[in-house]
């Protein structure tokens, strides 16, 4: 009799758990869906793993190159649309925004209206950074300065120091970085001692002066020593990808800005730059324009 009442009383315990003796009602709502996924599991599955690419380390972003220099109509929209496509988290600039070089203030106010009414198209967060074309003298300074305040600025984001950084400060023939804005740098890289990356972003890349000038980027290198970091610069219309101290340096070619256009082998074409930090570092895409299509470039078919 108690060997019948064990076996009864096990056997409930199993009815009950798995939801057949009706003694409690099935939950009527689902349970919060899990980031995993769901699968049944055999013992061979059509599948390599269902390990996500999903770190909570990892995020994405896009950087953009000269719109200007001669600049050609048409392609910057096109390319605020294909990042609203991609959903990049935010946008950086390396600068050349404008055509400025001008001391117009209605000519400079007409040039960053339009500017700003494209970049406010975009689904996400657009960062500035000055060129020469939009800070090339002392009134095109002080009129940045009365539009976006910093010339130079910071920001972190999931353990990543972003440092924008102005190559013409102050305005001058062949650019340069300033003692003040030095000094600035060495403040902000102390203050985040425990950036896991860092992304110097600026317009000329200075690294590359063909005119030999002491421009000031020998100083922040030495403050980057000992540090993982990556590096984004534009104004020569032409891709390239430098290795210096074993960190990379990316020379971007345009998003707009005048260019012969003889394509990828010679590095020039219309592109950004789309970023994915990984828990060990970037890794950088370059996209095309004429790579990325929306849901309606062809036909819609009928059944």
């Amino acid at each position: 009799m108690k060997r019948a009442l064990a076996t009864l009383s096990a056997l409930t315990m199993i009815l009950t758990a798995i939801g057949l003796t009706g003694s409690k009602k099935a939950p009527e709502s689902t349970p919060p869906a899990s980031n995993a996924i769901q699968a049944d599991i055999e013992e061979r599955n059509p599948w390599t793993s269902l390990e996500l690419n999903d770190s909570p380390d990892d995020f994405y972003f896009a950087v953009i190159s000269d719109r200007t220099g001669a600049e050609r109509k048409g392609i910057f929209p096109k390319a605020v649309a294909q990042l609203n496509l991609l959903q990049p988290k935010f946008v950086l600039s390396v600068g050349d925004l404008i055509e400025g070089y001008s001391e117009s203030a209605k000519d400079l106010n007409s040039e960053w209206d339009d500017l700003e009414r494209q970049v406010r198209k975009l689904h996400m967060p657009f960062f500035f950074v000055a060129g020469n074309h939009d800070i090339s003298n002392r009134t095109q300074e002080k009129h940045w300065r009365k539009r976006f305040g910093r010339r130079y600025y910071s920001f972190t984001y999931r353990g990543v120091l972003f440092l924008m950084l102005n190559s013409d400060d102050p305005p001058q023939k062949g650019g340069g970085l300033g003692a003040e804005q030095i000094a600035w740098t060495r403040k902000v890289l102390s203050a985040n001692q425990s950036a896991r990356w860092i992304f110097v972003v600026l317009h000329r890349p200075l690294w590359n002066d063909k005119n030999g000038n002491d421009n000031g980027w020998a100083d922040v290198e030495r403050l980057l020593d000992a540090r993982t970091y990556t590096v984004f610069a534009g104004h020569e219309h032409r891709y390239q990808r430098f290795v210096r101290r074993g960190m990379n340096y990316y020379q971007l070619a345009t998003t707009g800005g005048g260019s012969t256009l003889r394509g990828p082998k010679h590095g020039e074409s219309d592109h950004f730059a789309w970023v994915t930090m990984k828990k060990d570092g970037p890794v950088v895409a370059n996209v095309l324009l004429d790579g990325v299509l929306s849901d309606t470039f062809a036909a819609v078919g009928t059944p």
